[in-house]
């Protein structure tokens, strides 16, 4: 028979592990997948011991925090595939993909990395990807999406808006849309590279920052 102590005891283990889930989510929004756990532990009120007790390895937390990320990514991808214009399909994701980047820095790791034996991650995963061919070879078919662009070449397209969020975050906040506006533009079919007008381009300065910002720090 339980007790009450017990309970009271499995009550508090949950409770831990809830806040550092939700610590987890947050400092990885901010500074990614690589960021100290101890950071997490601090966050979230408990010392590292709880943190490893409900998370032996990194991996297992990121897949606790994460896979809801990609069921997002997932969703946003099939969302994609139900509309009508597959090529506006395709422009949506994009541009929808590489917003939330913008928002939450885990996203590009969440969607472009593999963890072994996390199939809480790999399920969602596999479920975009598969959204994802299937409305490139729709668009391609419709003769608007330039031939041989793939699910690859999206998760190039999130790697780079990766490096210009880092690059401009602080600097130029913005610059990200201009990027994603030009690598859109560069997956329409010939005859189609009229597109809609770019976002503003950076100043001088804007783009001065942004380089120096981006140095190795040595």
């Amino acid at each position: 028979m339980t007790s009450g102590r017990d309970r009271g005891l499995r009550r508090d283990a949950e409770a831990n592990r809830e806040r550092v889930v939700a610590a987890a989510r947050e400092v990885f929004a901010e500074r990614g997948l690589g960021a100290p756990l101890d950071d997490i532990a601090r966050r979230a009120g408990v010392n590292i011991a709880t943190l490893y007790r409900r998370f032996p390895e990194r991996e297992s937390l990121i897949e606790a925090v994460l896979a809801d990320r990609l069921d997002d990514l997932a969703a946003l991808a099939e969302q994609a595939l139900s509309r009508t214009d597959p090529w506006e399909g395709f422009r949506w994701f994009v541009e929808r993909a590489c917003a939330m980047q913008a928002a939450d820095r885990g996203v590009t790791e969440a969607f472009t990395a593999c963890f072994p034996g996390a199939p809480g991650m790999e399920e969602p995963r596999a479920r975009a990807l598969g959204a994802l061919d299937a409305l490139i070879g729709r668009a391609r078919e419709q003769g608007r999406l330039r031939p041989g662009v793939t699910s690859g070449d999206v998760l190039l397209f999130l790697m780079a808006n990766a490096g210009v969020l880092r690059a401009t975050r602080d600097a130029a906040p913005g610059a990200w849309k201009r990027l994603v506006a030009l690598l859109v533009d560069a997956c329409r079919a010939d005859g189609e590279r009229a597109g809609t007008p770019l976002p503003p381009a950076l100043t001088p300065k804007e783009l001065h920052d942004a380089m120096v910002s981006a140095r190795p720090v040595r």
